[in-house]
């Protein structure tokens, strides 16, 4: 009993490792790698202890400034790469949650596969897009499952730069590439 207990042990043991260890970068429904609906902002430095983390933050309700900026930490890793920006719900609180997290890293990626690098073919074979907006420069897919927003260039989709042509699911090209790809954690 105790030799077949050993392996079984190790087994259990390995795989708790193999999924913790690519948690880092993985994405959900209210998840981006160790961030979820519930991170505050007080916490994103130790989240990314290992990281570099920059604060913007924004002015707050001066005077008569009604088109006032979010605060953002971008995450860069070690060395310089952008990972992600993430922008809090309630801006200069530091225990507000995270209203949005948009993905720069290709290493960050759904159970699916889709990251930033992703094509639309890739997108729409896994994932369903519930719905397309156009506006003068991009097209924004919505992706419920995800709570996520991609957007793509009107260049990728063959348009004017500055084109307000309604675009469908059906008129994206497969091999049009994401502009942006944002979690929202509302």
């Amino acid at each position: 009993m105790r030799t077949f207990m050993k392996p079984l042990v190790i087994a259990v043991i390995s795989v708790l490792f193999i999924q913790c260890g690519n948690s880092k970068f993985d994405i959900a429904k209210g998840k981006v790698g160790k961030l979820t609906t519930k991170t505050t902002v007080n916490e994103i430095e130790n989240v990314f202890k290992q990281d570099s983390v920059v604060k913007v933050l924004s002015e707050g309700a001066k005077g008569e400034n009604l088109f006032q900026e979010d605060d953002k930490y971008l995450v860069y890793e070690k060395g310089g790469k952008h990972l992600l920006t993430i922008t809090p719900k309630e801006q200069l609180d530091s225990t507000s949650t995270i209203k949005s997290i948009e993905i720069f890293d290709d290493r960050f990626k759904t159970k699916s596969g889709v990251n930033i690098k992703s094509t639309f073919q890739e997108i729409n074979a896994n994932t369903k897009v519930s719905k397309v907006e156009s506006s003068f420069s991009s097209a924004t897919l919505f992706i419920d499952d995800l709570n996520a927003t991609i957007t793509i260039d009107n260049e990728d989709l063959g348009l004017k730069e500055f084109s307000t042509q309604k675009v469908t699911k059906e008129q994206i090209p497969d091999l049009a590439k994401i502009k942006s790809f944002t979690i929202w954690f509302n």
